[in-house]
């Protein structure tokens, strides 16, 4: 069975403390839960989960939505956005967990990444230079979220052109965000390979598109 790698990329920084973070967890557990009864997204979704505040991390591989456990996911009391180095770490990881094809066999399908923020990189530098890497990587589909009022959504539109805003960042409407995020995978999962262009469903009232 071909996998639909997907990526999640998850603002970690002191400005996410408390209940913007707890809600990101309430949205992930929907979003898993969601997944689980597709069975379409069932048999082919593997998610990874990587966090960027001062440090980034990979805190969970690619691993089978079937068998997957939500990591423990911590956020420091304060601390730079470093954006750019999540990049770079989201690079390595595709190019070491994406099955590409072979004469032999089909490889997985496009990745998909969903990156989501409540700042704006604090290594600017750096996200600048990742750009170019992130496009030759050929993700299937990158949807940012930029949360909350004091998110800036200019950086993200360098990276694509699907940028949506989230005006609070409470649990009912992470909730709906992750629900969409769940709702976007398993149209992903049916599209990708018949098309390189990821049809996403229309987003809830809480998201909004950014022109």
């Amino acid at each position: 069975m071909r996998r639909l790698p997907v990526y999640l990329l998850l603002d970690t920084s002191g400005s996410m403390r408390g209940e913007p973070i707890e809600s990101v967890k309430v949205g992930l557990e929907t979003m898993v839960a969601t997944l689980r009864q597709d069975p379409f997204a069932l048999e082919s979704v593997w998610i990874s989960i990587i966090t960027f505040d001062r440090e980034v991390k990979q805190i969970m591989p690619l691993t089978e939505l079937e068998n997957m456990q939500l990591p423990e996911i911590q956020t420091p009391e304060s601390g730079p956005t470093h954006l750019g180095a999540a990049l770079e770490l989201l690079c390595r990881k595709v190019d070491a967990e994406v099955r590409m094809s072979t004469p032999e066999q089909k490889g997985d399908w496009m990745p998909l990444l969903f990156i989501m923020t409540d700042g704006k990189p604090s290594d600017l530098q750096k996200y600048n230079e990742m750009l170019p890497e992130i496009k030759k990587r050929h993700f299937g589909g990158i949807i940012a979220c930029a949360a909350g009022a004091k998110s800036d959504v200019k950086p993200l539109g360098l990276l694509t052109d699907q940028v949506y805003s989230l005006d609070t960042t409470d649990s009912a409407t992470f909730r709906q965000f992750f629900k969409w995020v769940s709702a976007s995978v398993s149209t992903g999962n049916r599209s990708i390979g018949a098309t390189d262009e990821l049809l996403l469903p229309p987003p809830p009232p809480e998201v909004h598109t950014v022109i």
